[in-house]
């Protein structure tokens, strides 16, 4: 990992979408957005999320719903990995590919050369295995491939979006009992490095291949505290049905598998408390009522690359806001140390601030379950703006881009 980071901590999470096993054709998932019933936020898609509620003694964010991940752990990138992807070491990226990025607008995480911080193992594969870890040690969940069937693993080794070839769905490997990956995961919750000899032991690989990069967000300054800043890469995944899940009962309690309007439709009605980046990146996934769509979106465009995101805190006197990259009002030159910075204070009402404004990334509240996002710009490397609106259970001010 890299210690030469000295005020974020770098870390990992993953959207973890799970296909239902009835499901609706899809004519009759698109006329599902159009309604506003508790039957239609679950209804209007043919898969859902999953979210884990964290602990109320939690140091950050109590009692949130929030994706699986946690922080990188030093085995992550360890040698010993190269010996469990013997087949894919001499591949771009173990197979991952190469993102098209140009390095110098590469967000750090992704482009931080690991050699030089002393670990072969490429920074696109670690954070992968982080993930991994993360949501089997938080919800019992292993995306793993069997050793026996890595030949069968679909890598990119070219453009992605010049394959017509639809990308099958992951399914989850149902080779071992649940006795067995519970004695793993409580190995591995009270030692990361486990995670290296269950993978050994159990012949398996971490199915790197099945997370898509999504984006990169940075915890903002100032408003979960000095110790609490967190760098993390966010990918995505998509299953073929929902599999077994468990909450560990110590950072976690609590599981919820819900469609993204669903997710949204409860936090707006204060039943379930979200931090904007979920709220976001939901919004985001509305676009798609059907798994496979998403599937495909995710996968044509993992090798676009992505953004850093640090949302900067705006403080005015009817409402605050985070403000994103490509905003009027968003810091020509920000300090992604951390030292400094990370609040600004206006006097000017919401009203003011949005005709002052040509150009909009922000996401506006009044209170904690009061927000709605404000964009006009279009996204950059291929990537959607939220889906928002009574259709889809959240608020939203999206213009048309």
């Amino acid at each position: 990992m890299n210690t030469a980071l000295k005020h974020w901590r770098e870390a990992a999470t993953v959207i973890l979408a799970a296909g239902l096993r009835h499901t609706p054709c899809a004519d009759s998932l698109k006329a599902g957005l159009g309604k506003v019933t508790d039957v239609a936020h679950k209804s209007a898609f043919d898969y859902q999320v999953l979210l884990l509620k964290r602990s109320g003694r939690s140091g950050f964010m109590p009692n949130a719903y929030v994706f699986p991940g946690g922080l990188v752990d030093s085995s992550d990138f360890s040698c010993e990995w190269q010996e469990i992807f013997k087949a894919f070491t001499k591949a771009p990226n173990y197979g991952i590919g190469v993102v098209k990025q140009p390095p110098a607008t590469r967000p750090p995480i992704f482009a931080t050369d690991r050699s030089q911080l002393g670990s072969p193992i490429p920074g696109d594969v670690a954070f992968r295995i982080c993930a991994v870890r993360e949501t089997f040690e938080e919800s019992g969940v292993l995306l793993a491939v069997p050793k026996h069937e890595e030949s069968g693993i679909r890598v990119h080794t070219d453009d992605a979006s010049n394959s017509d070839t639809q990308p099958t769905l992951t399914r989850s490997s149902g080779l071992w009992n649940k006795d067995v990956l519970s004695k793993w995961r409580s190995l591995v919750i009270g030692n990361p490095a486990n995670f290296i000899k269950m993978c050994m032991e159990l012949q398996c690989l971490p199915n790197i291949w099945a997370l898509h990069e999504w984006g990169n967000w940075l915890t903002p300054i100032g408003v979960y505290g000095k110790q609490r800043r967190y760098d993390t890469a966010f990918y995505i995944c998509c299953l073929h049905e929902i599999p077994y899940t468990l909450q560990d009962e110590k950072e976690i309690v609590h599981f919820k598998w819900s469609t993204p309007s669903e997710v949204l439709h409860s936090y707006n009605s204060k039943e379930i408390w979200i931090a904007p980046p979920q709220y976001y990146d939901l919004g985001r996934m509305c676009h798609f009522p059907a798994l496979r769509d998403l599937h495909r979106f995710a996968w044509q465009r993992s090798l676009e690359g992505c953004e850093q995101w640090l949302p900067i805190y705006l403080v005015s006197p009817d409402c605050y806001a985070s403000l994103l990259p490509g905003d009027d009002l968003y810091p020509e030159k920000v300090d992604t140390s951390g030292k400094s910075g990370g609040v600004v204070k206006l006097e000017k009402s919401l009203e003011e601030l949005q005709q002052d404004s040509a150009n909009m990334h922000r996401i506006v509240g009044q209170d904690p379950y009061s927000i709605s996002i404000h964009m006009n710009i279009r996204p950059k490397y291929k990537h959607l703006p939220p889906l928002c609106g009574e259709d889809v259970g959240c608020t939203s001010k999206n213009s048309k881009l």
